[in-house]
């Protein structure tokens, strides 16, 4: 299992190409040997693909804007082959949260995006549809939203960024979810979450640093044939997004993580 780096925990920094080089230049030299990439400014892919070799990183995964996979699939699955990616994936359904989980809205994204992943498929490529805590709402069937999704299409079409501290917002135990998932979870997210008392509920924070069972997910995605899971912190609050990610990869190697 490869450990990376979200690049989405330190978007600020890469509004510009410049700050996306410096920070691809970062996280190499902090140990990192992946990166994800999501949150970041338009790119050109093959200034990518030599900014990947430049600091011996590989960039397997995405977060694509849908409108992007659904009306360009084309040029989407040529920009990530030019640099290397093997996984096309969208950060969450639009609207899905603000509609109170309406299920309508959940099928007309993806009859939007069914032709689109056939053709990612089709190419070689795999789409990834990565969850926060919304998909463990249930339908009126008792079914959880996790469920309907990976029933719309076979794993070899769409994967899940099982993301470990979402599925513990939702209610869910994430080890459960990599062993109910496997051949779907190729890449996964990793966070941690800690009871902050001045808000009287709770927080993100590095790897290690919360309550979360991070040895134990570890474990669970070895045993599940995890390739890559990326270290996102969305919400660093007053600390440096970079040394959130150092402290992390840290923590990680503390637990025995092994790229």
């Amino acid at each position: 299992m490869i450990i990376g780096a979200q690049l989405y925990t330190v978007r600020k920094a890469c509004e510009t190409l410049d700050g996306l080089d410096d920070a691809l230049r970062r996280v190499s030299e902090m140990g990192y040997r992946a990166v994800q990439l999501s949150g970041v400014c338009r790119y050109d892919p093959l200034w990518m693909k030599e900014k990947l070799e430049k600091y011996s990183l590989v960039a397997p995964l995405t977060h694509t804007a849908l409108s992007d996979i659904v009306n360009e699939t084309d040029r989407v699955v040529a920009d990530h082959k030019a640099f290397g990616a093997g996984y096309v994936g969208l950060g969450s359904v639009p609207d899905f949260k603000k509609s109170g989980c309406d299920r309508a809205v959940f099928d007309a994204c993806f009859e939007k995006l069914a032709p689109a992943i056939e053709k990612i498929s089709a190419a070689g490529l795999k789409f990834m549809y990565h969850n926060h805590n919304m998909e463990f709402a249930r339908l009126p069937d008792g079914r959880l939203f996790i469920e309907y999704l990976t029933s719309l299409f076979p794993a070899e079409k769409l994967g899940v960024t099982l993301d470990c501290y979402w599925v513990t917002a939702g209610g869910g135990d994430p080890v459960f979810w990599l062993e109910k998932l496997a051949g779907r979870t190729d890449c996964i997210h990793l966070k941690d979450m800690i009871y902050y008392g001045p808000e009287g509920g709770v927080r993100m924070a590095p790897v290690g640093e919360g309550n979360l069972n991070h040895p134990a997910i570890l474990a669970a995605g070895e045993r599940t044939g995890v390739k890559f899971a990326f270290v996102e912190q969305d919400h660093c609050y007053d600390e440096d997004p970079f040394d959130c990610l150092r402290k992390s990869l840290h923590n990680l190697r503390a637990m025995g993580a092994t790229d």
